[in-house]
């Protein structure tokens, strides 16, 4: 299974994207996905925050799905369990999206090896927030 595993490739991911959209992104501060999508729009990244429970997180407007972007995205990340990653990834297909991430504690083979064969960059169990600020240190 063809996924990301060199830190070039994950530096090059990064350096390359614009536009996130997080699945699973919460409205609350105590919450990882809410600090990794404050850090990420600090770092001049677009935004989009993917939840149906929530109306915006961080002055941005949450939409229930992927489908409702109308918008090229980079990178779907990921912070749902896995069991709901199979759907996400076809969702991420059909939208076009460059990446899958599945943040830590996130994996899914079946799905991320779907997604590697339809050709998106595939990321398992990493921080995106962690991976960043490593790179950034090194640059």
């Amino acid at each position: 299974m063809p996924l990301i595993t060199s830190d070039r490739d994950i530096d090059e991911l990064l350096r390359s994207s614009r536009t996130i959209a997080l699945v699973g992104c919460s409205d609350r501060p105590d919450r990882d996905s809410y600090r990794v999508a404050r850090y990420l729009q600090q770092q001049g990244y677009t935004v989009v925050p993917v939840n149906p429970t929530v109306r915006s997180v961080l002055g941005e407007k949450s939409l229930p799905d992927l489908e409702g972007i109308g918008s090229r995205v980079d990178i779907v990340d990921i912070f749902r369990r896995p069991e709901h990653v199979p759907a996400i990834v076809e969702d991420a297909i059909r939208l076009h999206a460059t990446a899958v991430w599945m943040q830590l504690g996130v994996m899914h083979e079946g799905a991320a090896r779907r997604a590697a064969e339809a050709g998106l960059t595939v990321v398992v169990d990493r921080c995106i927030l962690i991976e960043h600020r490593r790179f950034r240190r090194s640059s």
